[in-house]
């Protein structure tokens, strides 16, 4: 772990933290979620899908740089870039297929969302779809086998946390195809 990495995940812990057990509609939330939108886009309302500038806001809140990361309000506009960093062996954040990378903490985990069934392959050569994601902030293991713990933004209208399971290689279980990639972080 890096200290940017620990950084990351201390700053969606934080947020998750105070944020929790309050809806976007709901002050401190509410005027917190415009602060994410800022520096990304103009704030168009707590109405509008938020997970993505929450995950742009920490990356940014870490210590990243516009030359290192897209901050965007669209999951799959940073997504793309760092499928297209780890192609190209440059940069600090690096897109992999979860089948065949094992997250760690201060990584991102991308998802499909709203019923959708996208892949890494779609992924790597699209920048617009719907989709999610979510900030590693723990990896470990217990009676069940291995997991990873993520916190996003806009998570039933909240900073949510979510457990997912991982597989004897440490890789993210994705028997439905909910998972798309694993943004590495390398920074």
């Amino acid at each position: 772990m890096t200290t940017y990495t620990r950084k990351l995940a201390d700053t969606a812990r934080k947020e998750f933290d105070k944020f929790h057990l309050l809806r976007a509609q709901e002050e401190p939330l509410a005027s917190q979620v415009e602060e994410y939108w800022k520096g990304i886009a103009s704030f168009p309302g707590v109405g509008t899908p938020w997970s993505g500038v929450f995950i742009s806001w920490c990356v940014k809140q870490a210590g990243a740089v516009k030359s290192e990361f897209v901050f965007a309000a669209a999951h799959a506009r940073f997504v793309f870039a760092a499928i297209s960093n780890a192609v190209n062996g440059i940069g600090v954040f690096h897109g992999h297929d979860v089948a065949t990378y094992a997250p760690k903490v201060g990584d991102i985990l991308q998802n499909n969302r709203a019923g959708s069934r996208f892949d890494f392959q779609y992924a790597k050569t699209h920048d617009a779809y719907l989709s999610h994601s979510a900030i590693v902030i723990e990896v470990g293991t217990d009676d069940k086998g291995g997991y990873l713990r993520t916190i996003g933004g806009n998570e039933s209208h909240s900073v949510g946390m979510k457990e997912v399971r991982l597989d004897k290689h440490g890789r993210v279980k994705n028997p439905s195809g909910l998972y798309i990639s694993i943004i590495e972080t390398l920074k």
